[in-house]
C-alpha cells in the first residue's frame, strides 16, 4: 500500500510503499514520548526505505539519541534515527542502519487513509509510562480489555 504524509506545515511531504499499512507498534520508550509526544510514537514497522521519496528534503532534520545505560550509566549513541520536519517539528520517520530496508514512518504523519488494525504492539523499554493507562479502549470499556478476535478464530 502506498503511505502518504506530511508535516503539520506541509513543507515536507512523503510517500512510501508499505507491505500493509499496520501492525503499528505503540512505543512507549522515552524517546519516542519526548520527541513525537502524544500519539506520534505510533509507528509503521514495515514499510520499504527504497520506495521513500520526500519533498521539501531540504527541511527535514535527523535526531540521533544518546541511550544511557541505567545498570551502569554508560551513555552511547544510538544507531536509529528520528526524521523530523525542522520548521514545525513534526515527527516523520524513524530509520536505523541495523535494518537498512525499512524505514518506519510514524501514524501521526501519516495522510493517507487506513484501515484499522486488527492488534497492536505495545512496547515498553524501562519503566512504565503513565499515559498507558489513557488507553481509550480501556475508557470505553469501564476499565476493562476486550479479548482481541483474530480472523483465524
Amino acid at each position: 500500500m502506498l503511505l502518504e504524509g506530511s508535516c503539520h506545515c506541509g513543507r515536507v511531504r512523503f510517500s512510501v510503499e508499505s507491505a500493509e499499512p499496520y501492525p503499528f507498534n505503540r512505543c512507549y520508550c522515552s524517546i519516542c514520548r519526548k520527541t513525537a509526544g502524544g500519539g506520534g510514537y505510533a509507528i509503521n514497522l514495515g514499510a520499504d526505505n527504497s520506495t521513500l521519496s520526500t519533498e521539501g528534503r531540504e527541511h527535514v532534520r535527523e535526531y540521533q539519541p544518546v541511550i544511557v545505560d541505567s545498570a551502569t550509566g554508560v551513555a552511547e549513541l544510538s544507531p536509529g534515527r528520528r526524521y523530523f520536519c525542522g520548521y514545525c517539528g513534526s515527527a516523520l520517520w524513524g530509520w536505523d542502519p541495523r535494518w537498512p530496508e525499512l524505514v518506519h514512518p510514524h501514524a501521526s504523519a501519516i495522510d493517507s487513509e487506513l484501515p484499522v488494525p486488527p492488534d497492536y504492539t505495545h512496547m515498553m523499554l524501562g519503566k512504565t509510562c503513565r499515559a498507558v493507562g489513557n488507553d481509550p479502549v480501556r475508557r470505553r470499556t469501564n476499565g476493562t480489555v476486550p479479548a482481541i478476535r483474530r480472523d483465524s478464530e
